[in-house]
């Protein structure tokens, strides 16, 4: 069956930005915002998704749900959309593109299963749509041939195999390097301005590595914003690492620098408020105000 509709569950800031390049591409893109607030209803009516009644009309007129959610709502989001299906009897491709390990994949996909439905894994790898090169959705299982429908439409759709879970596992390797690195990295800074060192580390990179420290300055800006997502993320990086035989407690110590973060006014900040003129200086002094981690 041709897509046509396309259900995004839980839109944010990624959501919103896939639904706004598949209705360019020609597609429609409707979501349920039961109990979401009104600044994701008023992003969502902008980016032209259209809100819908309940979860049994989404269903009723999807041809393919993608489950573009914070980590730890993936199986949670899962199991209300099985009982949805089961109650409406509307059982569309169900995607699952969460920062998610192997396990919990599963998880979710069982849910789905009971629901008759098929579940497709996947993992998002890339920026939002429209802020650089298109984010590639890695997707692995027996039915991922409805996503190829969705390649090229602002975003890239890269099967990886019939097995539940190779989605997920390429996104927890990928996330792992990516963003446990910039939690090493914010550890290093805290550690030196607490040390009183900041301005010659600083001096020393800007020598040798110039490149290195514009991009740490630069994803620091940010980090503060996305610590509470990014904590569910190393948490399911840390299950995946441990599931295989290797230390999880790399990503548990980087759980710690995000829960730093976390307890920061720079945490309140939004996408469109954080302070593009913050220093990394500027930044490492507010968390050292606030140390221990905890």
């Amino acid at each position: 069956m041709k897509v046509q509709t396309v259900a995004i569950m839980s839109p944010g800031e990624m959501g919103q930005a896939v639904g706004r390049v598949l209705i360019t591409g020609g597609l429609k893109v409707v979501t349920c915002l039961e109990g979401r607030g009104e600044q994701t209803r008023k992003v969502c009516k902008e980016a032209g998704i259209q809100n819908l009644s309940s979860l049994k009309e989404m269903l009723g007129i999807a041809d393919l749900v993608l489950s573009i959610a914070p980590p730890a709502k993936a199986v949670e989001i899962a199991s209300t959309l099985a009982a949805a299906m089961i109650a409406s009897g509307y059982k569309p491709p169900y995607v699952d593109c969460n920062a998610i390990s192997p396990g919990t994949t599963r998880r979710a996909g069982e849910e789905i299963g009971r629901a008759g439905a098929n579940y497709i894994d996947g993992g998002i790898i890339g920026p939002p749509p429209g802020k650089g090169s298109p984010p590639k959705f890695y997707v692995s299982g027996p039915s991922t041939g409805v996503m190829s429908e969705l390649d090229g439409m602002g975003i890239k759709v890269r099967p990886i195999g019939d097995e539940i879970g190779r989605a997920s596992g390429m996104k927890m390797c990928y996330a792992s390097m990516t963003k446990g690195t910039q939690a090493l990295q914010t550890a290093v800074f805290t550690t030196a301005e607490a040390l009183g060192l900041t301005g010659e580390l600083r001096a020393e990179l800007m020598e040798d590595r110039e490149e290195l420290y514009n991009q740490i300055e630069a994803g620091t800006r940010r980090l503060p914003s996305v610590s509470a997502r990014y904590i569910g993320e190393m948490e399911e990086i840390a299950a995946t690492y441990a599931s295989v035989g290797v230390t999880p407690k790399f990503h548990q110590g980087a759980i710690d620098v995000y829960r730093l973060l976390g307890s920061t006014p720079l945490a309140e900040e939004t996408p469109e408020t954080i302070d593009q003129t913050r220093t990394l200086g500027d930044a490492v002094k507010v968390f050292v105000r606030h140390l221990p981690m905890k």
